[in-house]
């Protein structure tokens, strides 16, 4: 945990920010995985983590910004939970961590609740994720599942909040980004003909693992890089091939990295990837040198976009003005999706809350196919944290639609697409901060270009 005042100052800013009514934070709890006792490894939510700091299940908690009380609900462990897990500090200790004084058991939640409302206090809640969150608001509020109605200020709040990354957050993210990058470093070493993309993945989450991390996302580690996420680990990768991975750590405190890279198999790349593979850093680095107070990432993925186009137009297999084929979308056949998503507590931060709010604040997204994926459009402020991975993709089943559709001919050469049906797919990505003039890269550099990987190789 942060120091005790961090929390206080958040919950502060956070009542000033809603103003009036009661705030109602759901933490997570534990879930059966096939039988209730053998449970998913455990993760608190990250709203509730970043207002009250405590990653333990079976918490709640309410803001009353009207009655000035903060409280945490919760029940004491019994000696049955004592002999399965030894002994903890008591829920009124773990409080005090977070500067709240005021606990009481999880029974009470619902009574304090029902006499809010019975005095017409708005109850102000978050959108729901998990069906156990949705059965609490049913019981506490009488709202049916399907017919939640969050609090748009609340939302608005916290994300205005958690958007803007703090120097302890930084510093949080910055290790995580570190353990990350040694992760993909890793794999650029030990990658070798006839290896099963499952040696890849184990050999990488162990680096999380031996730094006292977990993982922010299920690990990416595929040779059908054309597939954008792609889990399954039991291919062989031959020679002649590229792994793409995309995997991450979390530290302890629940701050996410979260990196990929693409790499040969054999030592070096192939003239026919480096082709592609060259494109694709040329669109990576355009976005990162446009990085900077005030640019809305909007414009710096239409400027990684018309990188790849005039690449690909270059290569024979795009053609026409690369603005106008963006403009009209037929770059997303290979770029269907966006440049990049906001990184903190959620490795997509916030995307429980919602796009439209954490990536666009508030404006509409597009509903073009390609565009419609940028989770990220708004104008960069310092203190965003965010990914830059431009991809570039050839998906059979995507260029056979389009095809037969006779979709963007003025833009697509489809004689040449067809010889590039079997390439898969590229995708880099590195994560970013924005500061006061422009951005700084977060954690180890790991390889980029060609030479750079073939050098690790």
């Amino acid at each position: 945990m942060f120091a005790e005042s961090t929390y206080i100052r958040r919950r502060e800013e956070l009542k000033k920010a809603v103003g009036s009514g009661l705030l109602l934070f759901l933490g997570n709890d534990e879930c059966g995985c096939n039988y209730a006792d053998n449970t998913y490894d455990f993760r608190q939510d990250s709203t509730f983590l970043y207002y009250f700091g405590l990653p333990y299940a079976g918490l709640s908690a309410v803001i009353d910004i009207d009655n000035d009380r903060q409280i945490i609900f919760g029940d004491e462990l019994t000696i049955d939970d004592i002999v399965w897990m030894g002994s903890q500090p008591t829920l009124l200790e773990k409080a005090y961590k977070a500067g709240i004084t005021d606990v009481r058991p999880s029974a009470d939640l619902e009574k304090y609740i029902s006499a809010a409302t019975s005095k017409c206090t708005p109850v102000h809640y978050l959108p729901t994720y998990r069906s156990e969150h949705q059965l609490k608001l049913l019981q506490l509020l009488g709202v049916k599942p399907g017919a939640e109605t969050p609090s748009v200020p609340f939302i608005r709040a916290v994300v205005n909040q958690r958007n803007h990354k703090t120097a302890e957050e930084i510093v949080e993210i910055e290790r995580a980004c570190d353990v990350t990058a040694e992760m993909h470093m890793t794999a650029m070493r030990v990658l070798r003909p006839g290896m099963k993309e499952c040696e890849i993945s184990a050999a990488l989450e162990a680096v999380a693992q031996a730094a006292g991390c977990r993982l922010s996302f299920p690990t990416i580690a595929t040779v059908n890089g054309q597939t954008l996420h792609n889990h399954y680990h039991g291919n062989v990768c031959r020679s002649g091939q590229m792994l793409l991975v995309d995997a991450g750590a979390e530290t302890e405190m629940g701050y996410a990295g979260d990196m990929s890279s693409t790499i040969c198999v054999d030592r070096k790349f192939t003239p026919r990837q480096k082709s592609i593979y060259d494109i694709q850093v040329a669109s990576h680095l355009a976005a990162v040198e446009a990085l900077k107070p005030g640019v809305p990432f909007k414009e710096v993925y239409e400027l990684s976009c018309r990188v790849v186009c005039e690449g690909l137009k270059n290569l024979g297999i795009m053609k026409g003005n690369p603005a106008d084929a963006v403009d009209a979308g037929a770059h997303a056949m290979f770029y269907p999706c966006g440049l990049g998503h906001m990184m903190g507590l959620d490795v997509h931060d916030m995307e429980n809350l919602g796009e439209v709010w954490v990536g666009y604040d508030g404006q509409p997204k597009s509903t073009q196919f390609g565009r419609k994926s940028l989770r990220l459009a708004r104008p960069l402020e310092p203190g965003f944290v965010h990914t830059i991975e431009p991809g570039i993709y050839f998906i059979p089943e995507l260029i056979d639609l389009w095809r037969g559709q006779k979709k963007f001919t003025d833009f697509i050469n489809y004689d040449e697409v067809e010889k590039w049906k079997d390439f898969s797919g590229i995708r880099n990505e590195e994560d970013y901060l924005i500061t006061e003039t422009g951005a700084r890269r977060l954690g180890k550099k790991i390889p980029l270009t060609t030479e750079e990987v073939e050098a690790l190789r």
